[in-house]
């Protein structure tokens, strides 16, 4: 049995690639609002909602995580930790800066939910569960057309774990939190105490850009999967243990070069970042005082 993922990773690379691995032109409908996401309803209800076996479930509004959940339809989920049964995925989209490279490759904003391989949902009697999580990654470009048409130039469907496996975090911040009320002159005012949470971006590795790729903690996937071929080994070194997680990442077999394996040693760009927070914006005006 293929696990849920990986019929997931096939589905995207069938819908939004030829069979020589270029981008096909799709059409989105218009955006109506801020929080309104036509490209995650299009994924939900015209693609991952055609896999046999599998039911895909949107999430029931905006600002909530995952983006959706797959699960099989044809059979009882006994193991929610189990990809074989069900799995959140969680999409981020990119655009490329001006000189090329996909924008935000040091570090990605993923507002209030860091990223996690195990995330939380919640059952039809409001019964909290625990499952696993992936991330799908894409670049969305306008396609070389006047018909208003997109593309994907990059895809990366990747475990949770490769991002982060501090469960403990996850739930620490997506929890309930104290927020301070009665604020300013006229007590009016409050603050959500609500922080913003940048995590790594895989497409900012750059094997994984402009390549379509599944990266999974199973290591054995292209033996139980005929369609995909081992690419990559990316390994992430623990800095409080030194201890380092492997992760593979594979390529659909027409896509997969001849090559030996490509070791990926920590490839995420590293930021400098500052402890402190940057002053908001200074409106400077044109003139002396």
């Amino acid at each position: 049995m293929i696990d849920i993922p990986t019929l997931a990773f096939l589905r995207l690379r069938a819908c939004f690639f030829d069979d020589r691995g270029r981008p096909v032109p799709f059409r989105l409908r218009d955006k109506r609002n801020t929080q309104d996401d036509p490209f995650d309803e299009f994924l939900a209800k015209m693609i991952l909602a055609d896999i046999p076996g599998v039911a895909c479930v949107p999430a029931p509004g905006p600002l909530i995580t995952p983006d959706m959940v797959l699960y099989r339809s044809d059979m009882r989920i006994n193991r929610t930790n189990d990809t074989m049964e069900i799995s959140g995925i969680e999409v981020k989209k990119l655009e490329r800066t001006g000189q090329g490279p996909v924008a935000r490759a040091t570090g990605l904003d993923f507002n209030t939910t860091p990223p996690c391989g195990r995330i939380r949902v919640y059952d039809a009697r409001a019964y909290p569960v625990d499952v696993r999580s992936f991330y799908l990654f894409v670049c969305l470009e306008t396609a070389d057309d006047a018909d208003d048409r997109v593309i994907l130039s990059s895809l990366a469907l990747v475990d949770g774990n490769l991002l982060n496996e501090d469960f403990d975090l996850y739930l620490s911040i997506t929890g309930q939190r104290a927020k301070r009320i009665d604020l300013g002159t006229f007590s009016d005012g409050a603050d959500r105490n609500r922080p913003m949470l940048i995590f790594s971006n895989p497409l900012g590795i750059p094997e994984l850009d402009y390549s379509v790729t599944l990266v999974h903690s199973d290591p054995g996937l292209s033996e139980s999967c005929r369609d995909l071929t081992e690419a990559l080994l990316i390994r992430r070194r623990i800095p409080s243990s030194g201890e380092t997680r492997v992760f593979t990442g594979y390529r659909y077999a027409l896509d997969a070069s001849t090559g030996p394996t490509q070791i990926l040693d920590d490839p995420f760009p590293s930021p400098s970042r500052d402890r402190r927070t940057k002053p908001r914006g200074r409106f400077t005006l044109p003139f002396t005082l």
